[in-house]
Parts: C-alpha cells; structure tokens; sequence
C-alpha cells in the first residue's frame, strides 16, 4: 500500500513564480547562468549558487550554509510564502512539442522506498548520496521533486481534470516555451480521495530521483537518531514527489560516445565487432535504428548499422534485454575496455531528445572516436527490471517531464 501525503509547500507569490522557477543548475552553460543571475534577482539560481553574491567558488559544508542563508532571505523577502493548509498540488507541462504531462506533487514516505514498494532501477553512489543527505540536513529544505510513476487511474484522472477546470494557482511560460500550470488542493474529500487511490497501488517506480531518494533515507536515519520520541509523522519520514501516470511518462535514449578505440586500429575493431554483429555500412546519411538489439554507431565520418547476431547472445534476465546492457556486454567492456561506466571517463553521454546529427558532431570535433545510438527503453523494460531487483547502466534513460526547480518546497 502505497503512503502518500499533503504537505505545507512554500512557493514563490504568483506574480514571481515565473522569474524564481529555474531548470537544474547544471543544465545551464556557463553563459546561461551568468545571464540570469546578473538580470534576474529572483532566479533560484541564487539561492543554489550563493558564491555568486561575493564573486567566488565555495563548496561543501560553507556552501550550505550560504545556501541556507539565501533561502532564508527570499522567505524574509516575502517571494516565498507557505501555505496554511497541507495540501497536494496538480501539475501540468505542456512542452514546445505539445507533449503533455499531469501529476500530482505530494509527499512520499520514505519507508516505502526503504520497503521497495517505491521500486527502484538504477544504482546510486554512495558518495553522492552522503553529500545530498549533508546538503539537505543543513539547508532544511528540498526543492526538486524525486519523479514517481504509477499505474494510469480513473479516480485520479477525473480528479486532476475536474480541478484543471479552476484557475490555475501558476500559470508561466519559460524560455524554452515550455508552459506550467499548478492548482492547489487542499479540501478535505479530495485530500482524502487522492490518499485512498494512492493507497490502493502496491507498487509506485521512481522514474528519476534516486540519489535524492536514497538520501532522504539516510536523512531519515540520521534525524530520527537525533528525535527522542519519533512519532512517524516527522516531515523527514517523507520526500517530495512529482507522480505522474505511466502513460504519460516520456522515455528517451541516452546515447554513448566513446573518446578512443582502445589501442585498436578501424579495421582491428570492426573484425572484432563482426563477431558479435552484423555490420552494413550506411555512409554519410545519419542513421538510428527503429528495433531493439539494432544500434547505430558514427565512426570516422561514417555511419553504421550493427544487427545482434541473437544466437551469440544469452537473453537471461529481464536486464540483458536491454539495449544500454547489451552495448556494455558486448561492445564497452569486451573491446573496448570501458569496465566501470560510472567512473570511466573515456566514456560520455548524449540525450536521445537530441538529433543523431549532435552525436555526429561530437565525434567530428575530433573530441570522441565513436558513437554509438540506441532506441529508448520501455516503461514494462524499466518495471520489470525494478521488479526483479536489477540495476540499469548508468544513462540508461532520459525521462521527461523536468519540472523546475523552485516552485513547490519540502521543508524538514
């Protein structure tokens, strides 16, 4: 039964939600984020990059700190306000490619995630996990939803519909013409129908989060050790989620360049590849496959198909189906040497969402020696895997939809 919940959000006022909401720090170049923290005041991007205000890189635990201190001054400032009453909050995106999402961000309990009725597919990084549990235990807040996908309901859509009938709380367009819209719900039938429909799912899959969601376990952990009478209710028992029905969860490919052959010469490689692969030379026409177990690969201003000889394969698990596992399996690690894809930095990656053209580009600049493209996993691919246990690849997908940052706050 999965436990999801009302929460207090802070939010931007209506009239700078549109100057607030950011994308993710690391989304932007260099430019872009220079631009917005010069002109725009009120960008989020203050608050994550605080250095900015002196002029200056600063990390680790004084950079939370200052983070800390940016929030605090916005709240100060009045461009955040809390809301009286828990609530859930439907969220629309309509994208530049007219492609829409609906959810509903609410409150996930982290003993769900700890109990794997929230499923997971990816591996996380202990590491990383550690920083974002020390982050998030000094700044006191969460600002970006961990993305949850469940089962399409009728229940819920009819709810999401009738209340998208209402004027939006937030209606706002970004730069990349993209468009959110956000009702708030707070009454108490509707509250309580959303927190019954949710409680009859066995299952909830994290489409993109797992870092923040492995950490907000060990945040758990950490605060309930420091909480003498836990009560269970404790706003760090939960983390902050955008859950959006499968079928309107948009999977992409992650494609995979490669900065070398492995010491291996053109020909050398393409002996060895032929092993594995039946390979027909495209020539300078951009080429992506159309069918699982087909790739295309860009080498020395070239393009490629490369066919699965399927008896040479052992389709074993539910993992080895997928395409990101298979490329590993039979071309990154045995030829070309690429063992760990989390820490091998011969290997780099490019979304799907892109043009092939951008992966041919990438190699012409003489910065990679192939590409490799792939068609997107499915959402019954990601289930299964999370089903049975098993971990993707690393950049195994590109999920949409990516909410901004900013707009909807969990504080602990």
């Amino acid at each position: 039964m999965a436990k999801i919940i009302p929460f207090k959000a802070v939010r931007p006022t209506r009239d700078k939600v549109s100057l607030v909401a950011s994308r993710s720090y690391q989304s932007y170049t260099q430019a872009e984020r220079e631009a917005r923290l010069d002109y725009n005041p009120y960008s989020f991007l203050h608050i994550v990059n605080p250095g900015y205000k002196y002029d200056k890189e600063i990390s680790g635990k004084e950079r939370y700190q200052l983070v800390k201190n940016r929030y605090s001054e916005f709240k100060e400032d009045n461009v955040f306000i809390q809301d009286d009453l828990a609530s859930f909050y439907i969220y629309k995106i309509v994208d530049r490619d007219r492609q829409v999402f609906n959810g509903i961000v609410a409150a996930a309990s982290v003993e769900d995630y700890k109990n794997d009725i929230i499923k997971k597919h990816e591996d996380t990084i202990e590491t990383r996990e550690i920083i974002f549990k020390d982050y998030l235990k000094t700044v006191g807040f969460n600002a970006e939803p961990v993305l949850l996908t469940y089962p399409d309901n009728e229940s819920l859509t009819e709810i999401i519909n009738n209340v998208q009938k209402e004027r939006a709380e937030f209606e706002f367009t970004t730069t990349y013409r993209d468009t959110h819209y956000l009702w708030k719900i707070d009454t108490k039938d509707e509250l309580n129908a959303i927190i019954q429909a949710f409680a009859q799912m066995q299952t909830l899959y994290i489409a993109d989060g797992h870092h923040r969601s492995s950490s907000s376990l060990l945040l758990q952990d950490d605060l309930k050790s420091k909480t003498s009478k836990p009560t269970g209710n404790e706003t760090y028992n939960y983390f902050m989620s955008f859950l959006i029905p499968e079928s309107e969860l948009k999977l992409h490919e992650f494609n995979r360049l490669i900065k070398d052959l492995n010491g291996l010469t053109k020909e050398e490689f393409l002996i060895q590849l032929d092993a594995m692969y039946r390979i027909e030379n495209r020539g300078l026409m951009p080429y992506k496959p159309s069918k699982k177990h087909h790739f295309s690969m860009y080498l020395d201003s070239e393009f490629y198909s490369l066919y699965l000889r399927k008896p040479n394969y052992k389709f074993k698990t539910s993992l080895d189906k997928l395409d990101a596992q298979l490329l590993y399996k039979t071309i990154l690690k045995p030829i070309l040497g690429i063992d760990d894809l989390r820490s091998n930095n011969r290997i780099d990656y490019l979304s799907g969402k892109r043009d092939i053209v951008n992966l041919k580009s990438k190699v012409d600049s003489g910065e990679f020696k192939v590409g490799f493209g792939m068609i997107p996993a499915t959402i019954d691919q990601m289930k299964a895997i999370a089903d049975d246990g098993l971990k993707m690849p690393p950049k195994s997908t590109y999920i949409e939809p990516k909410l901004r940052s900013g707009v909807t706050i969990y504080e602990f």
